[in-house]
């Protein structure tokens, strides 16, 4: 329930001990390393400050492997359909990973991979290049002269191209006009494929004529031999080509098999290549690498238990400059854990702040609750939340957080009586009376009890927001600015609530005249030191405006009443779905009840998705926009431990 007291180590190894020292260490995964630039010990010492050195060999290795596994997923079997959705990564254990990264003959099924795709992409292309030849002879089939005899003669010159139809008569009349002639040899769609022969001394006027009318020239370079035989020999280049091809195609599919073996080596080598730039960004001299770093003070004795078993490394226990950021890690009970999605999402606290997450938590789950205000979509989402959390990979907090608030929706709603809206009174009445001693009240009937408790539940949590700040401030001794910035506000508050309430016969007017009086005092106070620095002008002047921007509490108050209006919105569509269903009930030829199911299925199955969608957002926004401001500022830095990462594989613990 708070945020992690972190201690700052140094390790000093050996430089044969070091990159040993550091594979355990992130096998472990509690540590962070500081590189050069980050750890104190390189402004006190700036001789240890390195130039870092790139791995190169690693990243030439882990860039070959990415082009690989990118080459082969195209032609491997995809077993998983649907389920890589949720569990992209492959589940292998330690044996089967370790022989692997052992085996040194994964590096030439690397070589053939390139070999097969450097093939595949010459082949393709002259599979291409012979398409395109064989469509451009096609239309020449009929030409019985060798295509090198075709071009310039001693009197004439022979021009062989493609003629747009609809110009071939008014260009055969011009030609004829310069002593030329012209004849169809075949067509291709629109075109005609002509070939024109000319003077010598006519050449220039005809080709001008010939751009005139989109001629587009064709040549035959370097080609010989009749169109037929062309064809025939580029016809059976493309046979043998594709044939190749296919060869290619084929050992590749059978080198995708492998597709796993290179996605685990792709994942060692990234994890690697972590750990060397690690070493060689931390500051060293000729023979040592001094790692400079923060761990968990819970997590001090397994570090100093892995450092013992090196004999040329040592571990010690430092002290933390005085302007030195430190890092920042948040750990809740598991109830409350799931919830930490939000506060990461906002950002991490600074390490003397409080860590929000316990307190946000039962108002989310509450506000979501509110907003949705269905038993029936809260049931829902809780069954597809296991299923998720049943099928997915990697960090479930999402899920459990989610399945959390639709367990206070389910009670949001029973209280209310929203069962897929009014879904009870109209398809199902004999429980109806069930759902009545559930109600405490109905949204629709008395819509201003869910006005006032709107309210009532934003003016708590903006309460709890100054209760918070106030008591961290006493924690940390800072007693002027818990009076000044947050005892003040509650007092005057809370006073001004009750004078109000007292005006409306809630409570006896002697009582809210009192309190009354009362808020006076804490108004004073907020004038005269709610500003604490510059003179006493500047600092009234302030402590106006900061008197003043009081009366924003009341907007922050309002800002809740969406819960209501979300709560009835979703109601509102749910009932509206219902009548629908209803309508379409009515449909004759046994079609009604199909077209019922459809209406109820999909209808509600958006209502849910949106309107969820929605009570998260806006809930979201009451934490972040009301409550965080209160006592909260964030900003720290993550706690970021030398851990191994994979993005293909998930390693199973025996």
């Amino acid at each position: 329930m708070a945020i992690v007291q972190m201690v700052k180590v140094m390790i000093v190894s050996h430089r044969s001990q070091a990159s040993d020292l550091l594979e355990a260490l992130q096998l472990k995964g509690i540590c962070q390393i500081l590189n050069a630039d980050e750890a104190i010990v390189s402004k006190d010492f700036p001789e240890l400050a390195t130039t870092a050195q790139r791995p190169k060999d690693i990243e030439l290795l882990l860039g070959r492997l990415a082009k690989c596994i990118d080459f082969l997923k195209n032609y491997a079997e995809n077993q998983k359909g649907l389920a890589s959705i949720f569990a992209p990564r492959t589940v292998i254990d330690e044996k089967s990973y370790n022989n692997v990264v052992s085996d040194e003959q994964i590096l030439d099924i690397i070589d053939q991979c390139h070999q097969c795709q450097a093939s595949i992409e010459k082949l393709d292309a002259e599979c291409e290049n012979l398409t395109a030849a064989l469509e451009m002879l096609d239309p020449w089939s009929a030409l019985q002269t060798p295509v090198e005899e075709i071009g310039r003669l001693k009197q004439t010159t022979c021009l062989a191209g493609l003629l747009p139809n609809q110009m071939f008569e008014q260009i055969q009349q011009q030609l004829s006009a310069l002593d030329a002639a012209m004849e169809i040899i075949g067509t291709s769609t629109n075109k005609n494929a002509c070939i024109i022969a000319c003077l010598n001394e006519n050449l220039s006027d005809t080709q001008k004529l010939l751009r005139s009318a989109e001629f587009e020239p064709v040549s035959f370079q370097p080609m010989t031999g009749t169109i037929a035989e062309l064809i025939s020999e580029h016809t059976e280049k493309l046979n043998e080509t594709q044939k190749q091809l296919q060869a290619q195609y084929d050992k590749t599919k059978l080198l995708s098999k492998n597709l796993l073996k290179l996605q685990i080596l792709n994942d060692h080598y990234e994890n690697l290549l972590y750990r060397e730039q690690t070493k060689d960004t931390a500051p060293a001299t000729e023979q040592t690498i001094i790692m400079e770093g923060w761990v968990k003070k819970n997590d001090y004795h397994h570090i100093e238990k892995l450092v013992s078993k090196f004999r040329a490394s040592s571990l010690s226990r430092i002290e933390p400059a005085e302007d030195e950021e430190i890092p920042v890690e948040i750990e809740n009970k598991n109830y409350v854990r799931p919830f930490e999605v939000i506060t990461r999402l906002y950002g991490m606290p600074q390490h003397f702040e409080v860590d929000p997450t316990v307190f946000l938590a039962p108002f989310f789950a509450l506000f979501f609750a509110l907003c949705l205000t269905d038993a029936g979509y809260g049931l829902v989402i809780i069954a597809l939340m296991v299923y998720l959390i049943k099928k997915m990979q990697g960090d479930k907090k999402l899920m459990w957080m989610l399945g959390i608030c639709s367990g206070f929706t389910v009670v949001a709603g029973a209280l209310t009586g929203g069962w897929f809206g009014d879904a009870i009174q109209q398809f199902i009445p004999i429980l109806k009376p069930a759902r009545e001693k559930m109600m405490w009240f109905d949204p629709f009937e008395d819509p201003m009890k869910f006005f006032y408790l709107a309210l009532v539940l934003g003016y708590v949590q903006i309460m709890a927001g100054l209760v918070i700040a106030f008591v961290h401030n006493l924690r940390r001794k800072q007693y002027i600015a818990g009076l000044c910035d947050q005892l003040t506000l509650l007092v005057m508050l809370n006073s001004l609530v009750i004078f109000a309430v007292s005006k409306a016969g809630v409570v006896s007017v002697e009582i809210g005249k009192f309190f009354g009086i009362l808020a006076i005092i804490p108004a004073a106070v907020i004038l005269l030191f709610s500003q604490r620095q510059g003179g006493w002008g500047g600092r009234i002047g302030m402590g106006m405006y900061n008197l003043f921007s009081t009366i924003f509490y009341a907007g922050d108050v309002l800002s809740y009443i969406r819960l209501m209006a979300l709560g009835m919105v979703t109601a509102g569509l749910a009932v509206a779905i219902n009548v629908m269903a209803q309508l379409a009930l009515n449909i004759p030829y046994g079609i009604g009840i199909l077209a019922m199911v459809l209406v109820l299925i999909g209808g509600h199955g958006l209502n849910m998705a949106i309107n969820a969608l929605g009570a998260f957002v806006h809930t979201l926004r009451l934490q972040y926009a009301e409550f965080f401001p209160k006592f909260f500022v964030g900003g720290g830095k993550l706690f970021e431990p030398l851990s191994k990462k994979y993005k293909h594989i998930y390693i199973e613990k025996a």
